[in-house]
């Protein structure tokens, strides 16, 4: 080991939570830091402009590439499990909405054993993170490093979305992480002068000038170099060579719900049974990979036959690439414009504490594509709704594959094994196509060609559910933080029995918050960035 490999602190992943902490745990000049990515450096442009998330998704870029094992309850599918492989992790690759979750969530958190994480303790951490372009006030932060700011699509239909939600006795918000986080509101992303506030645009960039800041891409860890119980450092494979890194205060782990278990499996951390299994010899045993939920959702789609979408206008061939370009080079135009402008939180139940389902709008259709007159026409019109069980009672789990570090993990949700999972989500769907169905989206409402008009009773919509239904990239769990014997992490985030290794990543969550999960990992790691550094909490808010 050289001195040159000795650092105080490794990171692995430099995803939404290892960005933020790479940021924090540097700014002190006399600490010195290595991060690691397995994925290249974010320089490709569809990664900036906001509108180039679709081509990234068509063609699987900077992705793992992992499925699911076959989900019995799912008429055996495998379920694509997107996750980003680059710097900045899934908040290069993802949609860029940026919600909280209900204030519920976190009080739940901490009366069930995760001490220290309720609403009033995590909210100043989310107005630390951000720079709302609302302006700051008691719930949202105006100085913080990541751009968050409304929607700024251009389209009537969401103005009728919301009066149709309202026709049909919902709740509007003005700001859904705010003060009130249940209703219909317009969307927010995560979005700084026309440009992708990712992570590593938003954290790791501004410290990469650092000396005491070292970053490795193409960086595969593949395991946690032990002595006893205590963390010593890391080994990883670059450019075909095996390299060893050591870690004078800590491992930090930041790889994600399914490969942070990997890696804790891989270096003998996990259920002994299964590690003895694979000749893994047990170091301690923990329920590794356990607890894994994701929000699961189902998309009903119609047509759009008259009032189109101004978006359908932007995708014809020569002005789309005239807004890609300015959107790389200025910052402004179509392309740095998502064509979605609402998220939805509601309660199916007046007696439920939090929401239990989520509408996710969208303003085009599945096969919405580029055109050009007499070479291809556009394509016919139409949006969706896109009803998700936010509070999953079902859970699954990750387990090794393998001992070899570069083979996927095995992932196994197990949807709908809880009998009141599908139930809920049937609720949510019938919620809303009757929303769709209100006056106030009489002028833009074509046909419902997905399920369409025919699937009607309780079997029909189970079974449309079953066959379409996929998550909505929100993989949480597998290393629940909390007091009990079924938590791997304590409520500082540290692996119970093992010296100088925390995980910090949705992998701690004890269960999911109703919401797209990005703002609360950076939440989390900027809050764990604190207890690292021994430093007082933020205090408490009262908002």
């Amino acid at each position: 080991m050289t001195a040159s490999n000795i650092y105080d602190y490794i990171i692995v992943g430099a995803g939404s939570a290892g960005c933020v902490l790479a940021n924090r745990l540097t700014a002190d000049p006399a600490v010195s830091v290595l991060l690691l990515e397995a994925g290249p450096a974010d320089r490709h442009p569809l990664i900036h402009i906001p509108l180039g998330m679709g081509k990234m998704h068509e063609y699987e870029m900077f992705d793992w590439g992992y499925h699911t094992e076959p989900e019995p309850q799912l008429n055996g599918r495998r379920i694509e499990a997107m996750r980003g492989k680059v710097l900045g992790g899934s908040s290069s690759i993802n949609v860029m909405a940026y919600t909280r979750g209900h204030r519920g969530d976190y009080d739940r958190w901490a009366r069930n054993g995760a001490t220290g994480w309720s609403y009033a303790e995590c909210l100043p951490y989310f107005k630390r993170s951000e720079t709302w372009n609302g302006g700051a006030d008691p719930w949202r932060g105006g100085e913080g490093p990541l751009g968050t700011e409304f929607a700024r699509t251009k389209d009537p239909l969401f103005e009728a979305w919301i009066e149709a939600a309202q026709q049909r006795g919902l709740p509007f918000t003005e700001d859904y992480n705010g003060a009130q986080g249940e209703g219909i509101g317009r969307s927010q992303y995560t979005i700084r002068n026309g440009r992708r506030s990712s992570t590593s645009n938003a954290y790791l960039k501004p410290a990469r000038g650092r000396h005491n800041l070292r970053v490795e891409t193409h960086a595969l860890t593949t395991r946690i170099i032990m002595d006893g119980t205590r963390a010593r450092g890391i080994e990883y494979v670059n450019n075909g060579m095996t390299v060893r890194a050591q870690a004078g205060r800590e491992v930090i782990l930041s790889a994600g719900t399914f490969n942070t278990p990997q890696l804790l499996m891989l270096s003998g951390i996990g259920p002994a049974a299964h590690l003895s299994e694979l000749g893994i010899k047990p170091v301690v045993d923990l329920p590794v990979g356990r607890n894994l939920q994701d929000h699961l959702a189902v998309m009903i789609s119609f047509t759009r036959p008259q009032n189109a979408s101004p978006f359908r206008d932007t995708m014809r061939f020569d002005r789309i690439a005239i807004a890609m370009v300015q959107a790389y080079f200025t910052g402004t135009g179509a392309g740095t414009v998502v064509p979605g402008g609402l998220h939805a939180f509601f309660k199916t139940k007046p007696e439920l504490d939090v929401p239990d389902i989520e509408f996710m709008f969208r303003g085009l259709p599945g096969d919405a594509g580029i055109w050009f007159p007499g070479v291809k026409k556009p394509y016919l019109d139409g949006y969706g709704l896109r009803p998700c069980l936010l509070h999953p009672d079902s859970r699954g789990e990750v387990t090794l594959r393998s001992i070899d570090p570069t083979q996927p993990p095995r992932i196994f949700y197990n949807f709908f094994s809880a009998p009141n999972d599908l139930p809920r989500l049937r609720e949510g769907f019938k919620l809303a196509r009757d929303v769709a169905s209100q006056p106030a989206l009489a002028p833009y409402r074509g046909a419902e060609d997905s399920p369409g008009p025919k699937v009607q009773s309780d079997d029909e919509i189970d079974a449309f559910i079953r066959r379409a239904a996929l998550t909505a990239h929100h993989p949480a769990g597998t290393c629940k933080m909390g007091t009990g014997s079924d938590c791997v992490l304590d409520p500082q985030l540290r692996v119970r029995g093992i010296e100088n290794l925390r995980v910090v990543d949705a992998s701690a969550m004890p269960d999911m918050v109703g919401a797209h999960i990005n703002a609360c990992v950076i939440m989390m790691a900027d809050k764990a960035s604190d207890m690292i550094k021994g430093t007082e909490p933020l205090p408490p808010s009262n908002a």
